[in-house]
């Protein structure tokens, strides 16, 4: 029937799912579908049955029998291709807002599609990405889908990593493209769908904090032929330049196909037959090549990308099988340092024969740095020493030419300030020191207000690496525990904030103004080892030095509502320095949100109605949420992270015994 004439409002999403054979996984697929928390009602699910002979339409129909929002379609000529067919039959009935394409062997998760529409109805976005996941944990994208995304794009993003066309695409989008999938391909016929849509929508949109798309266990199976991978690389190109125009972005989308197909496709190359490859593949790799590796886009390939890709574009087929051939002799073949720049060492490399420029073999930007960031801690009163071991992979270092800087680089900013690093043992000259003073670093002057990204200048004979630094720590490194309030010149101090960016874990320092009338400041917060319901914070008066004679500090914990609790602080016995803990009996709070500070009111200083001077209560790096029992039910307590707080925020509240079951479960 056709879809015009089926009764009732559109729904909000199109569910195609293509079938060949697939029993017994279709019963899953489908059923997953009709299971969606969205709603039946809101749902439009189209099976195409594409000439199965093992029971699978009969299921289909069973499935149907049961459920008026499901529509078994049944292709009276089945296609040659792969599901590209059976999903342009899908699309030609579709109604919805939106479409989904689900594979007939995997599963959505419930929650999956309200989640997609709503991220892409708050964000106006075309293209939505649901968690993917495997049963074995390998085979699906991993970086695009570190945190959500409400609003990015195909050049922004890692998005364009995922080709599959396992998404929530807008319709409209769909029907204004006019795209279909290329129905004779065996293998990737999904990608040139939703390489065009991507490069066209108006937004992507990424659900990361759900598995919303379970792949199927027979995944990866069935390895396609080069001659299909060749097949499936044409609209792929052909789909990228129409899409794109000449220049960075263009260069951006080329580079993932030459590195994804073309030069995976010139590696499979011996194993193919070697009159077919050199009449039939290579002629026409190569015109892709010509046409879609632009010359700026050349020297970001590595050196042996460069130097096959050099090699197809000048025609030498021989001597491109015979580098591919020897492939994994040659990349051992060492390198060679000359004025400033690292060579690698093939065979080809001067060879007056085989007449390859310089630059195919130039790694001097592409050796890896290794490196290790061991520790940071307080030298002195204003002084972070940050401890670690880097060298420069493949190069030899001299301790006494050779020397490594920290490189402090303050975001929206052209500010840089270079430490230098001293070598910390005789014996190893990979580790290192460098000292971080905060009131003189910048040529003398304190470091100015704002996050200082922390970099690693390290340099190995004559060259010079500059890498992102912290990333590569001991996982019980807890940095968070360096936080201080500090003299930054004369009558002035910051607080100095180190931390672990987010999601890739690089250090960075995060320098303010010391809160105004700030009595202390804090060193720790964490749960007590016993009663998890009691939050355990230390800390010490301000300035340093300050003795706690005449004072007294309160903890305190304040409801959104208003309500204040204050907690009494112990003063460690004979401290010069006014070191104090507290606990907070938060399994006594009542639920909602709290606001924990600590404040000092001294007898005689305070002014009626004035309140007391408060010192914020850093939110921890790694403080867990916690669970305890009251009058036989399950609380928990989760601090607020990512929304900017000063100070900590608890969010307390009863435990939903079904939701917690749910995620046991990991439905």
């Amino acid at each position: 029937m056709p879809r015009n004439h089926r009764p009732g409002p559109p729904p909000r999403v199109s569910v195609i799912v293509p079938a060949r054979d697939a029993m017994p996984g279709i019963t899953r697929a489908v059923t997953s579908a009709m299971e969606q928390t969205l709603g039946l009602s809101r749902l439009d699910i189209i099976a195409v049955d594409d000439g199965s002979a093992d029971g699978t339409a009969e299921e289909l129909e069973r499935l149907a029998a049961g459920c008026p929002s499901l529509h078994v379609v049944r292709n009276p000529h089945p296609c040659r291709g792969g599901a590209g067919g059976p999903r342009n039959t899908g699309l030609a009935r579709a109604r919805g807002d939106f479409v989904f394409f689900l594979d007939s062997d995997a599963r959505l998760a419930p929650d999956a599609l309200r989640r997609m529409v709503a991220m892409a109805d708050q964000n106006g976005t075309d293209v939505v990405l649901g968690k993917m996941v495997s049963p074995d944990g390998r085979g699906v994208p991993k970086a695009v889908f570190r945190h959500n995304q409400l609003r990015t794009d195909a050049h922004s993003s890692h998005a364009y990593a995922t080709l599959e066309p396992c998404k929530l695409f807008r319709r409209s989008l769909i029907e204004r493209l006019r795209l279909r999938f290329p129905a004779h391909l065996h293998h990737g016929e999904g990608k040139p769908f939703t390489a065009a849509a991507y490069l066209n929508a108006s937004g992507i949109s990424v659900v990361a904090d759900y598995d919303c798309y379970h792949l199927g266990p027979g995944r990866g199976r069935g390895a396609a032929g080069l001659a299909d991978r060749v097949d499936a690389m044409r609209p792929l190109f052909e789909t990228a330049a129409r899409h794109t125009r000449p220049g960075a972005r263009r260069d951006t989308v080329m580079l993932h196909h030459i590195r994804r197909e073309l030069c995976p496709a010139l590696r499979a190359l011996p194993r193919e037959d070697e009159a077919e490859a050199r009449e039939r593949f290579l002629p026409e790799l190569r015109r892709w090549a010509l046409a879609h590796c632009s010359d700026t886009l050349f020297p970001i390939l590595t050196a042996p990308e460069r130097l096959m890709v050099h090699l197809l574009r000048t025609g030498r087929f021989e001597d491109l099988l015979s580098v591919v051939r020897n492939a994994k002799r040659d990349a051992r073949c060492g390198h060679l340092v000359e004025k400033g720049h690292v060579y690698w060492l093939h065979p080809f490399f001067r060879d007056p024969d085989a007449e390859v420029p310089d630059t195919c073999f130039d790694v001097t930007d592409r050796l890896p740095v290794r490196h290790h960031l061991a520790g940071a801690g307080w030298h002195g009163r204003s002084t972070l020493r940050v401890r670690g071991r880097a060298a420069i992979d493949g190069l030899e270092t001299d301790p006494e030419e050779d020397r490594a800087e920290l490189v402090l680089r303050r975001r929206e900013a052209r500010d840089e300030v270079r430490i230098p690093a001293v070598a910390t043992a005789e014996d190893d000259p990979a580790e290192f020191a460098a000292d971080v003073n905060i009131a003189a670093a910048d040529g003398g002057a304190p470091l100015r207000p704002g996050v200082w990204d922390v970099f690693l200048d390290v340099r190995a004979q004559g060259i010079s690496r500059t890498v992102r630094f912290g990333n590569r720590h001991d996982d019980t490194l807890d940095i968070g525990t360096a936080r201080r309030v500090v003299a930054a010149g004369p009558g002035l101090r910051a607080r100095v904030t180190p931390y672990f960016t987010s999601p890739y874990r690089n250090l960075s320092l995060d320098i303010g103004p010391a809160p105004r009338g700030a009595p202390c400041e804090v060193t720790e917060a964490v749960w007590h080892p016993s009663d998890k319901g009691t939050l355990v914070v230390a800390g010490r008066l301000l300035p340093p030095g300050t003795p706690a004679r005449g004072r007294l500090l309160r903890l305190r914990a304040e409801h959104a509502d208003g309500r204040v609790f204050d907690h009494p602080v112990r003063f460690a016995a004979g401290h010069p320095a006014g070191a104090f803990t507290a606990r907070l009996p938060v399994r006594d709070l009542g639920r909602g949100r709290w606001t924990v500070t600590l404040a000092v009111i001294c007898p005689g200083d305070q002014a009626p109605g004035r309140p007391a001077p408060a010192a914020p209560v850093p939110p921890p790096a790694r403080l867990p949420s916690t669970r305890w029992v009251r009058r036989g039910r399950p609380y928990y307590a989760k601090p607020l992270m990512g929304r900017g707080e000063v100070t900590l925020e608890l969010r307390v509240a009863p435990v939903r015994l079904l939701a917690a079951v749910r995620n046991r479960l990991r439905w």
